[in-house]
C-alpha cells in the first residue's frame, strides 16, 4: 500500500487537501470519489515511499520535463494516436517518438513517460504527475480511455479538441492581427510627429507672440520631452503594454473586464462563443468516454476563460450534483445561448445526449465564424476613424496657430 497526496474538490466549491492509502493511484482516486469528493489532483508520496523502502516507487519517482506547447503536444498525441491504431504497444510508440519525434521537448516527455511506464506504471497513471505539461482535460480523458479500453479512441478524440482550440486561437489572433497593426503603426507616426516633425515649427510658434492653442501647447511640450528624452519612450510603451496585461490577468480588474464584455452587443457573443465552444466539446467528449456528468462538467469548467461564466457553471454543476437534470441547471444560469439549451435538453430526453452534444458543437463553430467576420468588418471602418481623427488631431495642432495668426492679422 503506498501513500497518496490529493487536492479535492468538496461539494464542487471548496477546495479540500489530505492523503489516502490505496494500492494504487487509480484505488486511490475511486476512494476519494466514495469519500464524496472530486478528486482534481492526486500524487504519490514519493517521501513516504522511500522511507518504506518501497523500490519501484524509488525508480518511478517523476523527473522534471519542460512544458510542452499547443503544437508540440497535438505532435505527441497524433503520433500516438497514428501507432495505437495501428495495434502497436505504448513503450513501442514512445520508443519511436522518442527517437524520431522532429521536436526536442517531445522527445524528452517521450523518453520521461516511456521510462516510468517500463518501471510499472500506467500511461495515464504517468501523465497525471505532469498537469502542468498536459493539463487535467488531457488527463482525464486518458485515464477514463484507459479505464473502458478506448485509449485509441480517447486519443483521437484528444487530437480533435487540441484542433478545434487551435483553430479557435487562429480565429480570434485572425480577427485582432489587422487592428494591432493599425495601432502599432498609428503609435509609430505619433511618435515620429511628436519627436521630429513638432520641435521644428517651436521657433516659428514662439517667433509669432502669441498664446498657442491648448492642443498644439500640449503637443509641442510632449514632442520637446520626447526629443530631449527620447529613451522614455520605449519605457512609457512598455508600461502601457504591462499595465494593460497587469490588469487583464489580476483577479478583480479581470473580473470587471471579464462582465463589461458581456455586456457590449457583440462582444458579448463572441465572448460566450468562443467559450463555450471548447466548453461543450469537452462536454461531450467526455461524456462520450463515459465520465460520470459531474466531472465531464468539471472538466469543461476548466475550459473557460470568463470568470463570469467560470462562476456561473460551478453553480451549476453544484446543482447537477445535487440531483438536477443538467439543461435546467444550465438553464438557471441564464450565460447559455437558447439554441445549445435546446439541444442539451432534447438529448437528455431522448437519451442521445451525446449526439446532441456533438450537434451543439457544430453549431457553435458555425456561429462562431460568423461572429468572427463581422467583428472583422466591423474593425477595418473603426480603424480608418482612429487612423483618421489622429490625422485631424495632429494636423490641428500644426495649423490652428497659423489660422489664428491670419485671422487677428
Amino acid at each position: 500500500m503506498a501513500i497518496y497526496n490529493y487536492t479535492a474538490l468538496k461539494d464542487n466549491k471548496d477546495i479540500i487537501k489530505g492523503k489516502i492509502e490505496a494500492a494504487s493511484l487509480r484505488e486511490a482516486r475511486e476512494n476519494i470519489r466514495n469519500m464524496g469528493f472530486v478528486p482534481t489532483k492526486v500524487l504519490e508520496d514519493i517521501a513516504s515511499a522511500i522511507e518504506d523502502k518501497t523500490p519501484a516507487v524509488v525508480n518511478t519517482k517523476a523527473r522534471r520535463i519542460d512544458k510542452l506547447t499547443l503544437d508540440e503536444r497535438m505532435d505527441f498525441t497524433s503520433t500516438m494516436q497514428i501507432l495505437a491504431q495501428s495495434g502497436i504497444p505504448i513503450i513501442e510508440s514512445l520508443m519511436f517518438i522518442e527517437n524520431d519525434a522532429a521536436r526536442p521537448r517531445v522527445r524528452k516527455v517521450a523518453k520521461e513517460l516511456r521510462r516510468q511506464i517500463v518501471a510499472g506504471s500506467t500511461f495515464s497513471d504517468t501523465i497525471a504527475k505532469y498537469p502542468q505539461q498536459f493539463g487535467q482535460i488531457y488527463i482525464g480523458l486518458c485515464r477514463a480511455g484507459e479505464d473502458s479500453g478506448e485509449l485509441e479512441k480517447t486519443l483521437e478524440r484528444l487530437m480533435e479538441l487540441q484542433q478545434k482550440e487551435a483553430a479557435i486561437k487562429g480565429k480570434v489572433i485572425g480577427a485582432l492581427m489587422y487592428p494591432a497593426f493599425v495601432i502599432l503603426l498609428a503609435i509609430v507616426i505619433v511618435l515620429v510627429m511628436l519627436m521630429f516633425v513638432f520641435p521644428t515649427f517651436k521657433d516659428m510658434f514662439d517667433n509669432m507672440g502669441k498664446q498657442l492653442p491648448w492642443i498644439t501647447q500640449v503637443l509641442m511640450d510632449a514632442g520637446v520631452f520626447l526629443k530631449t528624452y527620447w529613451f522614455m519612450a520605449p519605457v512609457i510603451l512598455f508600461s502601457i503594454v504591462g499595465s494593460a496585461i497587469f490588469l487583464f490577468n489580476w483577479g478583480p480588474s479581470k473580473r470587471m473586464i471579464d462582465a463589461l464584455s458581456l455586456r457590449i452587443p457583440l462582444m458579448r457573443d463572441m465572448v460566450q462563443f468562443s467559450n463555450f465552444s471548447n466548453f461543450i466539446a469537452v462536454l461531450q467528449v467526455a461524456y462520450d468516454a463515459g465520465v460520470p456528468i459531474i466531472e465531464c462538467l468539471y472538466l469543461s469548467n476548466m475550459t473557460l476563460t470568463n470568470y463570469v461564466l467560470k462562476t456561473s457553471i460551478e453553480g451549476a454543476a453544484l446543482k447537477v450534483q445535487q440531483g438536477q437534470h443538467l439543461s435546467v441547471a444550465l438553464r438557471a444560469t441564464h450565460v447559455i445561448p437558447r439554441m445549445i439549451l435546446f439541444m442539451i435538453a432534447t438529448g437528455e430526453q431522448s437519451g442521445r445526449l451525446g449526439e446532441m452534444l456533438l450537434q451543439a458543437v457544430a453549431y457553435i463553430d458555425k456561429k462562431l465564424d460568423n461572429i468572427v467576420d463581422a467583428i472583422t468588418k466591423m474593425i477595418e471602418p473603426l480603424m480608418l476613424i482612429v487612423i483618421g481623427g489622429i490625422v485631424l488631431v495632429l494636423a490641428s495642432a500644426l495649423y490652428l496657430p497659423l489660422f489664428q495668426s491670419y485671422i487677428t492679422d
